[in-house]
């Protein structure tokens, strides 16, 4: 059952604890703070702000999820349920929270919605390669 759970709740409760003042004031600015610069070779200074990582974050996790959607199985529906319930989770506070009204917040949702889609493609294309009809 643990397994079914959606990697993608991680990076929407990060966000969601940092609106509510975990990592600093809490808020939007938050999102700006930098979190790593690295001096590239061409003289300039790369710098990640905390959004930019939640966004690098759900993105390695959004392989995993595609990666777990491979697997055959009822625990495969499950977690395809729950992330369909993630992202309608999303969508709501996205609409009606004030400060998930931001583009990182959105990107993430669109994530969440891309792990969905993903997923229940996944699951079809491999059940139609196990289901042999004898042809």
């Amino acid at each position: 059952m643990l397994l079914a759970i959606p990697l993608l709740i991680i990076p929407l409760a990060i966000y969601n604890l940092a609106m509510t003042g975990l990592f600093g004031d809490g808020g939007i600015a938050v999102l700006d703070n930098e979190v790593m610069a690295v001096n590239m070779l061409s003289g300039t200074t790369w710098t990640m702000a905390f959004g930019d990582l939640l966004i690098f974050i759900a993105l390695v996790l959004l392989f995993v999820e595609i990666l777990k959607a491979t697997r055959p199985g009822s625990r495969a529906l499950l977690d395809h349920m729950l992330s369909m319930v993630l992202f309608v989770a999303a969508l709501v506070e996205f609409l009606l929270v004030q400060a998930a009204a931001t583009q990182i917040f959105f990107i993430l949702m669109t994530i969440c919605f891309i792990d969905v889609i993903a997923g229940f493609a996944v699951s079809i294309r491999t059940a139609g390669r196990d289901l042999s009809i004898g042809l």
